[in-house]
């Protein structure tokens, strides 16, 4: 199992105004974690609750449905082309980059031993539109459209382009190059894909995106490169198992979800710091970022009173970022929380050549870049504690389907947890729909005209 190290949180590592004591905090909030485990766990298969994401670990048909087509198409596509925004690329984009080869979408036919490449089109930038279409056969391409209302501007405008460029070049037969993953009855993909014979996959209900990478929405886009998505859901019904525990000090989901509270809310760490010491889990601080901007983001509590809480998620990579972010970190404002991900054992292990015996780097001949990684990692931490910056430490045995499972469904149910503590609605995202309707009534969409008008007076005013 994954392990949390939060000993450099404990005020007697980094003093006592800026850190806890965290027995005393756990005795203290012992009885509100466990209502909180246990409402969580109850409301789960209440419609309405946004919970389901709580189930998807023991979705069978879903997962057989996933693997039956991934099975059919396999060895017929070059390319996978992911059509999505936001939750409906981040959790696919984390997994594949964690789990196949580096540069895999760089590496031959015979390197990649047939499995396709993928690509996730995540943004509206035209430039990067047209320069990746201009290199994709699209003709062997299947695209995969993710949307669950259907509506989603950046990604139906996408597969507007998309499917007119496929159209031309293959006529009738390019509906077989798309599969959509969007709403079971409802929604404008549900409506065009029925009527033009797309294969579909469901977004559930009562899921929301940056809760989805364990859905269809990410285990499709997996299975298609051939991720073992079975190795994946096994982790998460393991840490499900292990986080259903009510006593904080054995739920590592609930003693970070505290700690972060506590922090923000006494001393002042309003900014949340993800750092892996792994490459191939940058990503993961890309997801993480939106799960916990969106989630706990909120001005209005459950009781409808004006909070404004949220504490900022910051990305970075170690030992990247020790060059370009630490110095604040360590010198700055001291108003963060850093949360290092440190991996025991890497899949290779590359050894220093010792050619510079009697120079200044001769210490470095005859030891491991694995080594050096991990060092990096445990000094930056130390060092952290030593200018009294709280910080805690996910460590994963290793990078593969068991523990990346594991890793994204803690960081979830932690998120659900802090919402509970902040007393706000962790689900909604009521400050990203304006920005949505605004769109709309630029584009010109039938029923925001009055909207357009108000927007269009703003903006002459600015």
């Amino acid at each position: 199992m994954i392990r949390l190290n939060c000993r450099n949180v404990e005020a007697s590592i980094i003093g006592t105004e800026n850190g806890l004591e965290l027995e005393k905090e756990f005795d203290n909030y012992q009885e509100t974690i466990t209502k909180i485990i246990a409402n969580l766990n109850q409301r789960k298969d209440k419609p309405g609750q946004w919970l389901q994401w709580m189930n998807l670990g023991y979705n069978e048909e879903t997962l057989w449905y996933v693997k039956e087509y991934a099975s059919m198409v396999k060895n017929r596509f070059e390319n996978i082309l992911v059509l999505g925004i936001g939750g409906s690329a981040l959790g696919g984009l984390a997994v594949t980059e964690a789990l196949l080869k580096p540069y895999w979408n760089l590496l031959s036919e015979e390197q990649r031993e047939g499995l396709p490449r993928i690509f996730f089109l995540d943004n509206i930038d035209p430039d990067s539109i047209s320069g990746l279409l201009d290199i994709l056969d699209l003709k062997k391409t299947l695209v995969n459209v993710i949307t669950k209302s259907g509506s989603t501007a950046e990604t139906m405008s996408q597969f507007m382009i998309v499917k007119d460029r496929l159209e031309k070049e293959l006529g009738d037969n390019y509906r077989y190059n798309f599969v959509a993953t969007t709403d079971k009855k409802t929604g404008v993909l549900r409506q065009i894909a029925e009527q033009e014979g797309y294969k579909t996959f469901v977004v559930p209900d009562d899921v929301g995106g940056r809760f989805s990478v364990f859905s269809a929405v990410g285990l499709l886009p997996l299975a298609l490169v051939g991720i073992d998505i079975d190795a994946i859901l096994k982790g998460v019904k393991d840490m499900d198992l292990a986080l259903k525990n009510t006593d904080i000090r054995e739920n590592i989901a609930a003693q970070n979800a505290l700690i972060h509270y506590l922090l923000d809310t006494r001393k002042g760490k309003n900014l949340s710091v993800m750092m892996p010491y792994s490459s191939r889990l940058k990503y993961v601080s890309d997801w993480y970022v939106q799960l916990w901007a969106e989630s706990l983001g909120k001005n209005k509590d459950n009781d409808g009173n004006d909070v404004n809480v949220g504490p900022t998620p910051i990305k970075a990579l170690g030992a990247t970022d020790q060059h370009s972010q630490i110095q604040l970190y360590n010198e700055g404002p001291n108003n963060k929380i850093i949360n290092f991900i440190r991996v025991e054992e890497f899949d290779n292990t590359l050894e220093i050549p010792n050619i510079f015996e009697y120079t200044g780097i001769g210490y470095l001949g005859g030891k491991t870049i694995n080594q050096l990684i991990n060092a990096e990692a445990d000094s930056t931490r130390v060092a952290l504690s030593d200018y009294n910056r709280p910080n805690v430490t996910i460590t994963l045995p290793k990078v593969d389907g068991y523990n990346v499972g594991q890793l994204l469904y803690m960081l979830e149910v932690q998120t659900a947890i802090a919402g509970e503590l902040y007393n706000i609605n962790t689900f909604n995202q009521p400050g990203v729909e304006q920005a949505k309707n605004y769109t709309y009534a630029l584009m010109g969409r039938a029923g925001y005209e009055e909207s357009a008008h108000v927007l269009n007076e703003k903006m002459s005013v600015v």
